[in-house]
C-alpha cells in the first residue's frame, strides 16, 4: 500500500496513459501537452488524433487551425468536424487553401470532413478539398456556384494539366463516395447537376434546400445524359410537397437500393416507391403517415430486406380484417401493425424506433 500512496503518473505504461487522455476533448488535450515534457510526447501521438472534433470549440479561428495542423494532426486522422465562423460576429476566412493543402499533405488517411457553419464561397472549387475523402457533410454552409464542379476552369485547365504531365487540384476528379446536404441555403438546380459527373457518388442526403426545384430533382433522374446514375441510396428531408413529388420515382429508379423519406410531406413519394425494382431499404422518419398508406405501398416492395420506422407518428383509421388478420387483439398498437407488416413482408426485417400511433377520430 505504501508503493501505491506513492505512485505517480510517471509509473503508467504509455498505453495506460493515452486510454486516459483519450477521453479529453481537443481543447484539454492542448492543454495537457504543457504540463510536461513526457505528456507533450503522449499528446502527439496519432492514436489521439484519429477522430477530431472541434465543433464545440468556440474560439477556434484560422490560426488555431495552423497550430494544430503543425503541432498534432498528421497521418492518423480519419475524421475531422469543424465550426466555421458563419454566424460569428468575428467572421472572416476560415477554411483557406494553403490550410487545405496542408490538410492534404499532412494527412493522407482523412475518410470524412463535417463542415457546420462554414463559409466555403472563398474557395472556387471541391476539388481543394483532400482527395482521400470519401465522406463529405455540409451543415448549415454556404457555398459557391461551381463549388461542385470538378473542373471549373473548362479546356485551359485541362491543356495545362497535359503540358504539365500533372493533375492540378482543380482537374483532381472528385472521389467522394456520400455527401450530405443539410441546410445549404445556396444550394440550388446548379449544384445537382453538377454532382452528376461525380463518377464514385453512391449516397446522397439532401435536406431543406429552398432552392431546389422540382425541374432540377427531375432532372437528375436516370436515365438521362446528366443523371445520378450511379445512385444506390437516396434520402430526401422536406417539408415542401413539390419537392418529394418532383422525385420521379413513378417512372422507376434502376440501381437505386436504399431510400430515406422525412419530413412533413412523405405521403406523395411513399406511394410511388412501389416502382422501384432494385429497393432493397426503406427508411420513414420524423413524419405522419397513415397506417392504410403504408400497407399499400409496401405490398408491391417484394425485394425489401429492411423497413425501419424511426419516429414516425403513425394515423390508425380503419383497417380492414383481412389486413389485421384477426392482429386487433394486440395491446400495443405499434407492435400490432409491425405483426401486420412481418407477415405483409416475410423476408424483410422491420424495425422501429421511437413511434406512436394516434387514433383518427374523423
Amino acid at each position: 500500500m505504501a508503493a501505491v500512496r506513492c505512485a505517480s503518473l510517471e509509473c503508467f505504461p504509455e498505453n495506460i496513459l493515452i486510454d486516459i487522455l483519450s477521453y479529453l476533448n481537443v481543447r484539454e488535450l492542448v492543454r495537457s501537452s504543457r504540463v510536461c515534457r513526457r505528456w507533450k510526447q503522449l499528446v502527439k501521438d496519432q492514436r489521439l488524433w484519429r477522430y477530431v472534433d472541434l465543433s464545440s470549440w468556440k474560439g477556434v479561428t484560422s490560426r488555431v487551425l495552423w497550430i494544430l495542423l503543425r503541432q498534432y494532426l498528421g497521418r492518423g486522422l480519419r475524421y475531422l468536424r469543424l465550426r466555421g465562423l458563419l454566424l460569428s460576429a468575428r467572421g472572416g476566412a476560415f477554411l483557406t487553401e494553403p490550410w487545405l493543402q496542408g490538410l492534404t499533405s499532412k494527412c493522407p488517411r482523412l475518410r470524412r470532413l463535417c463542415l457546420l457553419h462554414t463559409d466555403l464561397r472563398g474557395l472556387h472549387s471541391c476539388s481543394l478539398l483532400p482527395p482521400t475523402l470519401q465522406v463529405l457533410e455540409l451543415h448549415h454552409c454556404e457555398v459557391p456556384p461551381a463549388f461542385f464542379t470538378q473542373n471549373p476552369s473548362g479546356s485551359e485547365t485541362d491543356r495545362t494539366a497535359t503540358e504539365n504531365e500533372a493533375p492540378s487540384s482543380a482537374s483532381r476528379s472528385v472521389a467522394i463516395q456520400t455527401l450530405v446536404l443539410n441546410t445549404v441555403p445556396s444550394f440550388s438546380d446548379q449544384h445537382l447537376r453538377s454532382l452528376c459527373s461525380w463518377p464514385h457518388l453512391r449516397h446522397l442526403e439532401l435536406r431543406d434546400l429552398i432552392r431546389v426545384t422540382v425541374a432540377g430533382l427531375k432532372g437528375c433522374v436516370p436515365p438521362g445524359v446528366q443523371s445520378l446514375s450511379h445512385l444506390t441510396h437516396l434520402e430526401l428531408e422536406t417539408s415542401k410537397r413539390t419537392q418529394m413529388v418532383a422525385l420521379g420515382l413513378g417512372g422507376g429508379w434502376p440501381g437505386l437500393e436504399g431510400l430515406g423519406l422525412g419530413g412533413k410531406e412523405v405521403g406523395p413519394g411513399l406511394l410511388s416507391v412501389g416502382r422501384l425494382p432494385d429497393l432493397r431499404s426503406l427508411r420513414l422518419h420524423t413524419c405522419r403517415l397513415a397506417q392504410v398508406m403504408v400497407l399499400k405501398s409496401c405490398r408491391c416492395l417484394s425485394q425489401l430486406r429492411m423497413l425501419e420506422f424511426s419516429e414516425v407518428e403513425f394515423i390508425e383509421d380503419e383497417v380492414r380484417e383481412e389486413e389485421t388478420d384477426g392482429l386487433k387483439s394486440e395491446d400495443d398498437p405499434v407492435m400490432k401493425f409491425r405483426r401486420v407488416l412481418c407477415q405483409l413482408l416475410p423476408r424483410c426485417t422491420v424495425c422501429v424506433n421511437r413511434c406512436t400511433v394516434t387514433v383518427n377520430n374523423d
